[in-house]
């Protein structure tokens, strides 16, 4: 008979544990909450200093009554819950329905499901944190005042289903303002001047500087003749040539927040997937001999701190597999602006566990996100790359032009991992031929190209978490569901990965506007951030802080529901009929962008893509032409507009002049680095700029 119950949220998690604790301790999941607010009422009483009611959650009736069980079997029970508000939470949750002391020691905590951390966890057991456990409350609750009392509102003014929350509706404000940003966008037009030298052989590039030594405004093609009018000749002298050598300092570990925004990037996941693998990883994976094994630390978390004991293992492997030069001594991580610091960043749980040898217990996207944190820990603890630069200036009757150029000299780091950047621009070497000045050099062709300035980008999910943790918005474990969430709600869709708000987001963002601006307001919802952080801290008091923000915005409340005016959503005529009832067909806005429906909805549910033509003829059949369409994972493809009856197919953006050389059909390809235009017969292929 065993003498103690072990408590955790999840059952992966809880075999792992009961692996490593031993015969004398029994390990039960209570699957997450037990529970929480009811969801058919408010569940906060705003006279009895916001004192929330809290029940069983639908379901869990059983899991507690096989908790209870278990309990009264055993001489003592331990909450072993997630290491963060939340964990905190459930562990008192669970000790009010299990009737355990929250005084007492009955709370462990670990940031990795590793044997040694689960053992020495269990050394010192501690009671429950209740500054924790008030800054969840605290978020609970003002969460649940924003929400039941504004989205009954749109239910009654717009429509059924909406909400409003206070994170969601920021970052909603965000991504409604920035496609503002682009409508009202006026592109301006600039000039760039691009020359091809040549010196003993080797050619390189280099572009246009300054005019007489000064900098020189290229806004239309007037002012490119202007400078090309002073060239004389075609021989330029080398004026001067700066060499150095150019420290690069390898990224931090991951924290939740770059874990996201780098799988955004590296490997096109959504942060809800990110979230999901990690926690597959966290938890405990099979491998082999050793069993189920935690493979990273714990996935919320927004510190790069990184352990004496995994600072050691790592230098000593990169040690022996790169040699001593590749360590770096100062390597430790450290705790960011705004960081809660609680634990460490996401990184492996031993260096020793390779992604070669751990693919093959891995389903395909777990090994490729071990690897991710595995590549990305390493390199944080690696020696700086040093580059070689060289900056060469070139003149001609005053006219300068510069080019740059950078060479690996060490690769320290960059030898396991380099990060990701939003515009997919990687490091490469820039190599320049030996130069010296009062050396001549000849052009081998002069350039002059036209560009406009382009609108700000639409947001990625990479790029919307990272501003959202830059301003402080939200922590964490806020990051995916929230994102999620206003994609449920209709308020976004994707597009290209990229978020543009629908008309349904539009509407509802400009009523809170009007009605409730603080709650969208950036700085209060940092602001309010950094108020559940001291509740944490201990240096504030959850009823107070609810109170103040409470106080005005009930005044708005009655407001609103006396003057917010009803909405009606007209959905805008697709221009041809439905070919099922006759009907007119709609466009309608869905998760993943426009699409048709008709309007006889709901007693006719027929639903169409929206074709879009790009101007090719089909390759294959001659007869129709090529359309863009997605697959059933949302990837881009084109095939012709007669399919089923012609099948043609690609992956690749077929264009519409053919190959040059052997008249066959050319596509574009894309890579991180640059597009270019293939030809899907022959050799031929050309660089886009």
């Amino acid at each position: 008979m065993a003498d103690y119950l072990v408590i955790v949220e999840s059952p992966a998690k809880a075999k792992t544990i009961e692996k490593y604790l031993g015969k004398k301790y029994i390990v039960r999941a209570s699957m997450g909450h037990v529970r929480d607010l009811p969801r058919s009422q408010m569940g906060v009483d705003v006279t009895k200093h916001y004192e929330p009611k809290y029940i069983t959650i639908r379901g869990k009736g059983p899991v507690l009554k096989d908790l209870k069980a278990a309990a009264k079997k055993v001489k003592k029970i331990y909450l072993a819950a997630d290491p963060d508000r939340e964990g905190e939470a459930i562990a008192w949750h669970l000790a009010h329905s299990l009737d355990i002391d929250e005084q007492s020691d009955c709370r462990v905590v670990f940031n990795e499901i590793t044997k040694q951390a689960i053992k020495d966890s269990f050394k010192r057991p501690r009671a429950i944190n209740m500054d924790l456990v008030d800054a969840q409350q605290a978020r609970r609750v003002l969460d649940r005042l924003v929400g039941y009392n504004i989205s009954p509102l749109l239910w009654k003014k717009v429509k059924k289903g909406l909400s409003a929350g206070r994170v969601q509706s920021v970052a909603l404000r965000m991504i409604v303002e920035r496609e503002k940003e682009i409508q009202s966008f006026t592109p301006e037009e600039y000039w760039k001047i691009k020359a091809v030298f040549n010196k003993s052989g080797e050619e390189f590039e280099a572009s246009f500087f300054e005019l007489n030594g000064e900098k020189v405004d290229l806004k239309q093609e007037e002012d490119v003749k202007e400078v090309l009018k002073h060239i004389q000749g075609d021989k330029f002298e080398v004026t001067s040539v700066r060499k150095k050598e150019r420290k690069r300092n390898p990224s931090a570990a991951f924290t939740t927040s770059s874990l996201q925004q780098e799988a955004a990037r590296k490997l096109n996941f959504r942060a809800k997937k990110t979230m999901m693998l990690a926690q597959q990883l966290y938890e405990g994976i099979e491998i082999g001999k050793e069993g189920t094994v935690g493979l990273i630390t714990y996935m919320r978390t927004d510190s790069t701190r990184i352990s004496e004991v995994a600072q050691t293992e790592a230098k000593e492997y990169i040690e022996n597999s790169f040699g001593k030069q590749y360590t770096n001594p100062r390597a430790k991580g450290k705790k960011s602006n705004n960081s809660q610091d609680a634990h460490e960043a996401v990184r492996p749980t031993s260096t020793l566990r390779d992604p070669k040898i751990m693919k093959q217990f891995l389903s395909r996207d777990q090994a490729r996100l071990y690897k991710l944190i595995w590549e990305r820990f390493l390199a944080s603890q690696m020696a700086p790359a040093v580059m070689d630069t060289m900056t060469v200036n070139l003149d001609n009757n005053g006219v300068r032009f510069r080019a740059n150029g950078s060479k690996v000299k060490f690769p320290g780091f960059m030898k396991v991992y380099v990060e990701g950047t939003d515009d997919n621009k990687g490091e490469e070497d820039r190599v320049l031929p030996d130069l010296e000045e009062g050396s001549n050099v000849k052009t081998e062709k002069i350039e002059p190209s036209q560009h406009f300035t382009q609108p700000p980008p639409r947001y990625t999910e990479a790029r919307l978490v990272k501003t959202m943790e830059e301003l402080g918005i939200g922590r964490p474990s806020t990051y995916a569901p929230t994102l999620d969430t206003i994609q449920k709600r209709g308020y976004v869709a994707l597009d290209a990965r990229k978020f543009v708000p629908t008309e349904l987001g539009e509407i509802v963002l400009e009523l809170i506007l009007e009605f409730f601006p603080e709650v969208i307001n950036v700085e209060f919802t940092a602001d309010m951030e950094t108020s559940l952080d001291h509740i944490e801290e201990g240096t504030a008091e959850w009823e107070k802080i609810i109170d103040e923000f409470y106080q005005s915005f009930e005044k708005k409340l009655k407001i609103a529901e006396e003057e917010m005016k009803e909405v009606e959503i007209q959905d805008e005529p697709a221009g041809e009929d439905c070919e099922k009832c006759g009907s007119g067909m709609v466009y309608k806005m869905g998760r993943y962008g426009k699409f048709m429906a008709c309007s006889n909805f709901p007693d006719c549910r027929n639903t169409k893509p929206i074709v879009k033509e790009i101007g090719v003829q089909c390759p294959k059949c001659k007869e129709g032409s090529i359309v863009e369409r997605k697959s059933k994972k949302r990837r881009i493809f084109y095939g012709c507009n007669r399919y089923p009856n012609c099948d043609f197919v690609s992956w690749d953006k077929p264009i519409s002049r053919p190959c040059p050389k052997c008249n066959h059909l050319l596509v574009e390809k894309k890579s991180k680095k640059a597009t270019t235009v293939q030809c899907t017969n022959c050799d031929y292929k050309e660089k886009q700029n």
